[in-house]
């Protein structure tokens, strides 16, 4: 049951919608229930070739040399595909669109950055063979110094891991060593805080554990052109990095992407399609190249792990007055993705919330791990948690409640955020006054009644809009207070209510009739409990 909440907004709404709010039948849903869905590993061909892939098990080593005669003589054995059959053997996912510097090789040549990097390919007849054919190659390494922790790769003389950014740190406009967000003045925000409370967040890797491994089939077609049937979650992003590190044009490649198998952002990598198209390529037979669960848990991408770095002031009333984050991105041994989500995270910084003193450094760091890569909402979702952790604390170091906290700071429509833009189409409050409803949670009145309209929502009710000027003048030490957040007892006594926010120093403008911004706002749409 879907609740359609058409009080909220209603002058703005647009009720002439075809999707929203109403149900829809997926397109691929009768195949779902009845089994018959097509996933890439569906397709057969006669004479499949099978490929896997030799990988490191050192973090950090030197290639001293390769032998892999053994393997060349076995039976079944079609293939050996080393670094320098690779044509365009370096590259980074995002250099389709001119973000970055191409730093991860498809094959390694010379040195391993993280445990489980590709070395050497071998197709065969069977995955079998091709197993048996790993086992007989002798690798020869160097082990070298590996840093594992994002703070520790970027102290002075750390191990340099990526060779392309030898500091460890991404580069950003070719000069930039990370994501800066300035706003007001941190310094004088904290010295006008009453308390400041600060905290340190970390997330640690998350494998996306689809349950249909990365894998790919690649078939030779007419005129030199290629079919590949893949479980791809972006079908033209691998089609053209698959055609960079050929060397081939686009044109020559027909991507089939089918019923994907579960993704949630570990499929937009291009892990599997470049070399099982070489190997297409290189036998002339169509070649299936697909991960074993170990294969997907060690060289999948997962989740980067983050470490954030909150601190905090704020005043009696509640009024949070300066935020200032740092954040670092473990990116693993190669950029993937994560730059882009360092990039995010800056833009989501200082959440949705009016603060009027912000100060960031976000930082995408190399080490020695598995690449990271994209999973649901990544450069916001791990931030989210860090900040609505450090909300909830900040709300129990000024006795408010956790939700009339959030109404008090949430952003109105023409607030200005910390990037420098305007405000619009806000609904956070409502979304927590209606939450609050259903959770039969009590708000009292005054903050029922404040709106995400711009001015905050005087003209509803006569509500006190809270002010972004500097607070009056009051009682207070000579220093902020710093707090050391601890969970309240389960038994806690009840609190007293807080003063109620200052008024504005000057009448608020005028609430339009209407949206003061001229784009439709949709209606919020909201789930109920089953029973």
């Amino acid at each position: 049951m879907l609740e359609l909440r058409k009080d909220i907004f209603a002058d703005e709404r647009d009720d002439n919608l075809k999707e929203i709010g109403q149900p829809t039948a997926r397109q691929d849903i009768l195949g779902h229930v009845t089994g018959t869905s097509p996933f890439y590993d569906d397709h057969r061909f006669a004479n499949l070739l099978h490929l896997k892939i030799l990988r490191s098990p050192h973090a950090h080593a030197r290639i001293r040399s390769i032998d892999d005669s053994a393997a060349a003589r076995m039976p079944g054995v079609k293939r050996i595909i080393r670094a320098a059959d690779v044509p365009v053997n370096l590259n980074t996912l995002l250099s389709l669109i001119q973000f970055g510097k191409d730093d991860e090789p498809s094959l390694a040549s010379d040195v391993v950055r993280y445990k489980g990097e590709p070395i050497l390919g071998i197709v065969a007849t069977s995955e079998r063979v091709a197993l048996d054919a790993l086992a007989q190659v002798r690798v020869s390494y160097d082990p070298l110094p590996a840093v594992f922790d994002v703070e520790e790769a970027l102290k002075q003389g750390a191990v340099s891991v990526n060779a392309t950014y030898p500091k460890n740190t991404f580069e950003y406009y070719g000069k930039y060593d990370h994501q800066k967000l300035r706003y007001g003045d941190i310094a004088a925000g904290f010295a006008q805080a009453d308390m400041i409370v600060e905290d340190r967040y970390q997330m640690s890797p998350i494998e996306h554990a689809p349950t249909e491994t990365n894998g790919s089939i690649a078939v030779p077609d007419t005129n030199g052109r290629l079919i590949v049937y893949t479980s791809t979650q972006a079908l033209f992003f691998s089609l053209d990095t698959s055609a960079k590190i050929n060397a081939m044009q686009s044109n020559q490649l027909h991507f089939i992407g089918g019923t994907v198998g579960g993704g949630f952002g570990g499929k937009v990598d291009t892990l599997t399609e470049p070399l099982v198209i070489l190997a297409a390529r290189l036998t002339g037979a169509p070649v299936r190249y697909r991960f074993g669960r170990h294969e997907e848990m060690q060289f999948g991408s997962p989740r980067g792990a983050e470490r954030i770095y909150v601190k905090d002031g704020v005043m009696k009333d509640g009024r949070i007055v300066a935020r200032q984050v740092r954040s670092y991105f473990d990116s693993g041994a190669y950029t993937r993705l994560s730059s882009y989500a360092v990039v995010k995270c800056a833009a989501h910084i200082p959440g949705p919330y009016t603060i009027p003193n912000v100060h960031a450094d976000v930082f995408c760091v190399f080490t020695n791990r598995t690449p990271a890569t994209a999973m649901r909402g990544f450069g916001v979702t791990a931030l989210d948690f860090a900040l609505e952790c450090q909300m909830d604390k900040l709300a129990t170091a000024v006795g408010m409640d956790p939700i009339e906290f959030r109404i008090l700071n949430a952003y109105r429509d023409g607030d200005m955020k910390a990037h420098r833009r305007e405000a619009k189409n806000c609904a956070l409050i409502e979304c927590a006054q209606v939450a609050a409803e259903k959770a039969n949670w009590p708000l009292r009145d005054e903050f029922r009644r404040m709106s995400s309209r711009q001015g905050g929502g005087v003209a509803r009710g006569g509500t006190t809009d809270r002010s972004r000027a500097p607070a009056p003048a009051i009682a207070a030490p000579s220093a902020p207070q710093r707090v050391s957040y601890e969970r309240p007892a389960a038994a806690s006594p009840p609190r007293s209510a807080p003063p109620p926010p200052p008024p504005r120093t000057t009448p608020p403008p005028p609430t339009p009739a209407g949206s003061s911004h001229g784009a439709p706002r949709f209606s919020s749409v909201f789930g109920t409990r089953r029973r």
